[in-house]
């Protein structure tokens, strides 16, 4: 029988063990074990932590890690910011979805809850030029759901099982959820798995915190918390309405005012210059001090879109995204993509429209986007890094009536797509960065800085929708 380092039948005696991790390294905790049995790099850093200094072995048991107590060990990277605060590096990957039972389970009995009810945490930070076994470990503690988030969770899962129950587990995404998420889980981006109520198989997926989540629990561990204000104001509140149905009461009672109506309603002044007034007065009808975060938001990872109608209800501008860097993405797989990352994103459209030249409120929308229009993006995504590959960004030039000469380029223009398209997203022609590959006619070696965008009439339709 193994001896081991620790009471395997009490939880304190595992989280005090653990913790001597903290600041340590694993080449130097697990040192002479390391050195008798002549590890070279085999496993990853979970695994090591496992065999050589917790001493048991790996495995993908549907129990927690120490089942005696209960306690399912996770290890995950962060970052260092500026700031010298951690950030968690990836969302935490919990244990894979079987498509072929989840829909026979509830929350209390699911396969999740018995795994994952309470987590001893290990961060360690990732630093590119050194071997795993030199990454220093900064956070070691438990973590268990608080009551409210737990509610959020539920809910998660509950949506999560529902999309399978209706043989749809190949069109889960990480935007259907808010805390807890369904991603992708094996070799580029998912192995295909059978599933109960459909043919059509499925990408291989598994339950994971989503990235905005573990940032808050690195926080709270931490007691760096950022100043938040909470929307969901009590458990009684979080068992009767959804986060999304409370939101959407909030905005309601502003539905038809101006943008000057509302702030007298509200009685604030905010620069309505300022690049952040939207958010600003976002956060004011939502009842959230300004200077402070919203906590739900935060830690589902929802991006906010504000969106300005015209009077036919087309928006007056397509919707962009970040700007990609050339270089890394033609590196990139779409799975692994930061194109695909952000369209699994939960989106809130604040909708104004123009009438009698005042922006007037008139919906508030949570959403994500279909799987069909992901795989629709997928097109748009390939052909981009196609164009990138080939040389062949610039196919010739036009000459406005006064004698203006542009460049006009084969990326994918709203001909392509109904979904999205791209275009520059620059201050002005000289805003460049680098490309892998010279651009054949100009001979260019950088090129203006380009992104995906949403067309304005794709957005005109989630509008439009009830």
């Amino acid at each position: 029988m193994t001896e081991f380092p620790y009471n395997k039948h009490s939880k304190a005696s595992i989280i005090a063990y653990a913790k001597k991790l903290v600041h340590q390294t694993l080449r130097f905790k697990c040192k002479e074990i390391l050195e008798s049995n002549k590890i070279k790099n085999k496993g990853n850093f979970g695994q090591i932590l496992e065999k050589y200094y917790f001493q048991y072995e790996p495995n993908s048991n549907s129990e927690a890690d120490f089942k005696e107590v209960e306690l399912e060990l996770k290890t995950s990277p962060i970052k260092k910011l500026k700031k010298l605060q951690y950030v968690s590096k990836e969302r935490l990957v919990l244990n894979i979805i079987n498509f072929m039972e989840v829909a026979e389970q509830t929350f209390d009995n699911s396969s999740f809850w018995k795994k994952n009810k309470n987590l001893l945490l290990i961060f360690y930070l990732h630093e590119l030029e050194k071997n795993f076994l030199d990454y220093t470990i900064e956070i070691v503690d438990e973590w268990y759901f608080p009551e409210i988030d737990l509610e959020i969770i539920k809910n998660d899962w509950e949506i999560i099982t529902s999309k399978i129950k209706n043989g749809k587990a190949h069109e889960l995404s990480e935007g259907d959820t808010l805390y807890l998420g369904a991603c992708t889980k094996g070799s580029k981006g998912g192995n295909l798995r059978e599933q109960p109520f459909s043919q059509i198989k499925a990408k291989q997926r598994a339950y994971s915190l989503k990235q905005g989540y573990v940032n808050h629990i690195i926080a709270s561990l931490s007691n760096k918390n950022p100043i938040y204000g909470k929307i969901i104001s009590s458990l009684e509140v979080a068992k009767s309405y959804s986060l999304e149905e409370i939101v959407v009461s909030k905005f309601k009672s502003y539905y038809g005012k101006s943008i000057l109506e509302i702030l007298a309603i509200l009685d604030i002044q905010i620069n309505q210059k300022a690049k952040n007034f939207y958010a600003n007065l976002s956060k004011a009808i939502l009842g959230i001090e300004l200077n402070a975060d919203i906590e739900e938001f935060s830690k589902a990872d929802i991006v906010v879109k504000t969106v300005r109608l015209k009077e036919n209800n087309l928006p007056a501008e397509d919707i962009s995204f970040a700007v990609f860097k050339y270089k890394e993405i033609v590196l990139q797989k779409w799975e692994e993509s930061d194109m695909k990352d952000i369209l699994e994103h939960k989106f809130l459209f604040v909708f104004f429209k123009f009438e009698d030249e005042q922006l007037v409120l008139k919906k508030v929308k949570f959403w994500n986007m279909p799987y069909k229009d992901i795989n629709e993006v997928q097109k748009v995504w390939e052909q981009t890094k196609e164009v990138i590959l080939s040389g062949e960004i610039v196919k010739g030039f036009k000459v406005d009536k006064n004698g203006k000469k542009t460049r006009v380029t084969n990326f994918p223009s709203k001909k392509f797509s109904s979904v999205s398209h791209v275009r520059p997203h620059a201050l002005n022609a000289d805003d460049v960065i680098e490309l892998p590959i010279k651009d054949k006619i100009t001979q260019a070696q950088k090129y203006t800085k380009h992104c995906f965008w949403l067309n304005n009439s794709y957005v005109k339709q989630i509008y439009l929708k009830d």
